[in-house]
């Protein structure tokens, strides 16, 4: 049974930083696109990040140049590193475990609410 634990939300000040964190377990990590979404209050979930099993990265363009998406294999782990936090960035991160044979997945989610 695949599960995703996140962590490493929290509340922050404007311009501050958090580091997501996303443990898989129950599958082979390595042959999945992990992806970072988020949902604000009274809007849809929306794509923050995604990675891919060859590394390749693509992200939302509110977020390019301050968030970085990684993965750690030997981990099951994916990361999302928020800088230059806004208070629009406040939300419920999920993680997010997909690949087309093997089945798509998600975490619990994590709040990330960012004021002063």
């Amino acid at each position: 049974q695949v599960q995703l634990v996140e962590s490493g939300g929290g509340l922050v000040q404007p311009g501050g930083s958090l580091r997501l964190s996303c443990a898989s377990s129950g599958s082979i990590f390595s042959i999945y696109t992990m992806g970072w979404y988020r949902q604000a209050p009274g809007k849809k979930r929306e794509l923050v990040a995604f990675i891919t099993t060859g590394g390749n990265t693509n992200y939302a363009a509110s977020v390019k140049g301050r968030f970085t998406i990684s993965r750690d294999n030997t981990k099951n782990t994916v990361y999302l590193q928020m800088n230059s936090l806004k208070p629009e960035d406040t939300a419920v991160y999920y993680c997010n475990q997909e690949h087309s044979g093997a089945g798509n997945y998600w975490g619990q989610g994590t709040q990330v609410t960012v004021s002063s």
